[in-house]
């Protein structure tokens, strides 16, 4: 066979199984579970409140009044940003039909390491908006010259525009002193300010969305009056919101894909971590993804099951980026307790936990720490929300140790650690090590 024969061969096989992937998979409208698609209204549950107070505050637009400034706030997955873009895009409808140019400007600050940066995200963004070019370059330029071509853009192509800032909070700037003011505050202040100075023809509002309950108190004082937003509160969805938010996007799916549980489970992981509908519907959508690799033509509850397994692994991943090969150590010492033990434990003692690590390290003939250095590096997986501790006391005269909890599945823990820090020589001492673990918990719980 020639090469361009060869070529052409592997194309046609290339695209056999690329429609061959696209018929059998489980998804018919796999767009409904992108949680940052802009859905119908008909679509969002249990945020009946805020949908009717959005709706009034932006409804001046509509009667060529400047809408209020608005902040959101409420922990993650609660549906700020599903709310206000789904009522944006109708206001941007209605007015585009009435003759009134109404703009929506979207820039999430969770990347944005200045506020140089998000001005130009900002030009960058209206430009895009209206198919023209920003302008001035990302660098290279002053902020004010940026600034300048942002309210241009504004002046010469909007009657009115509402500008979303997602994650707000994270915009802090680079601060080289504690007292500093964070970049989010200057940017509110300018944003707030523009018309009233006469640097923008047309109205500006501004939504500022974040998880942080406190953010106004952080806030310069010109900063916060300038602003002075309309609140609206998202609390934590429960379980029964869940479902129905899931149940809303099944359609998603090809008709009788999905096992009657698969719902429910997916809403009942999500609402242990504090009722993230954006996590419910990653779930959802990651069981289907598991089943079209497997080749299913059915979502079942070991896919969801999978599907959880795999987002705490990546959870963990990116928890342990920044932490050092002794962290790591200490952590899948302690992870391996519970997974090893043949006794159901609901806590790890820190004593059992630190004579594994022990071992271990003499097993890699690494570096042991002392008993001190493992409770300050498990203190420090504490923030990073791997483990929460409690101290126990086992009796008079026994005295206090710590035990630790590990907040997601610790053998999912164990195994992403096992791969991270590459540690093929304890593979083959596992039958070892097991009993080693079975041994000091023996000891600790029996030996007295």
């Amino acid at each position: 066979m020639s090469d361009g024969d060869e070529q052409q061969s592997l194309s046609q096989s290339i695209k056999g199984r690329l429609q061959e992937g696209v018929q059998n998979s489980v998804f018919k409208d796999k767009g409904l579970l992108d949680p940052d698609t802009v859905i119908d209204e008909d679509r969002i549950v249990g945020r009946d409140q805020q949908l009717d107070d959005i709706i009034t505050y932006l409804r001046p637009a509509l009667q060529g009044n400047r809408p209020p400034n608005m902040l959101l706030y409420g922990p993650s997955g609660t549906g700020k940003s599903l709310i206000i873009n789904a009522v944006c895009q109708q206001v941007q409808e209605l007015a585009n039909a009435q003759g009134d140019r109404f703009g929506v400007i979207r820039v999430n600050c969770q990347t944005i390491k200045s506020h140089d940066r998000a001005v130009y995200r900002l030009v960058e963004n209206a430009a895009i908006g209206v198919g023209i070019d920003p302008g001035v370059p990302e660098s290279g330029v002053s902020t004010d010259q940026k600034l300048n071509r942002f309210y241009e853009i504004l002046s010469e192509n909007f009657d009115s525009v509402i500008i979303i800032l997602d994650e707000v909070d994270l915009l802090v700037g680079r601060q080289r002193d504690p007292n500093d003011e964070p970049a989010y505050s200057k940017l509110l202040y300018q944003l707030s300010r523009a018309s009233q100075l006469g640097r923008i023809e047309g109205d500006v509002s501004v939504a500022a969305l974040t998880n942080d309950p406190r953010f106004m108190e952080n806030l310069d004082g010109r900063a916060e009056s300038s602003f002075n937003p309309q609140d609206i509160v998202f609390s934590d969805y429960d379980a029964n919101q869940l479902q129905a938010i899931l149940g809303r996007r099944r359609d998603a799916y090809r008709d009788d894909v999905l096992e009657d549980g698969i719902i429910p489970l997916s809403s009942a992981y999500a609402a242990q971590d504090h009722g993230d509908a954006r996590k419910a519907i990653d779930l959802f959508r990651k069981a289907g993804e598991i089943a079209d690799r497997q080749g299913e033509d059915r979502v079942r509850e070991e896919h969801v099951r999978g599907a959880q397994k795999e987002a705490e692994r990546d959870r963990t991943l990116t928890q342990m980026q920044g932490l050092s090969t002794q962290k790591k150590l200490s952590l899948y010492a302690t992870a391996i307790v519970p997974v090893y033990s043949s006794r159901n434990l609901n806590a790890i003692p820190s004593t059992v936990a630190y004579r594994v690590y022990q071992y271990i390290t003499d097993i890699l003939d690494t570096d042991e720490k002392s008993r001190d250095s493992y409770l300050r590096y498990m203190s420090e997986a504490e923030t990073y929300n791997f483990v929460t501790s409690d101290k126990r006391g086992r009796g008079y005269g026994s005295g206090v140790h710590k035990e630790y909890t590990f907040v997601d599945d610790p053998e999912v823990v164990a195994e992403t650690l096992q791969s991270d820090i590459r540690l093929e020589e304890i593979e083959n001492d596992e039958d070892l090590i097991r009993s080693v673990v079975n041994a000091q918990i023996s000891d600790f719980f029996d030996g007295k």
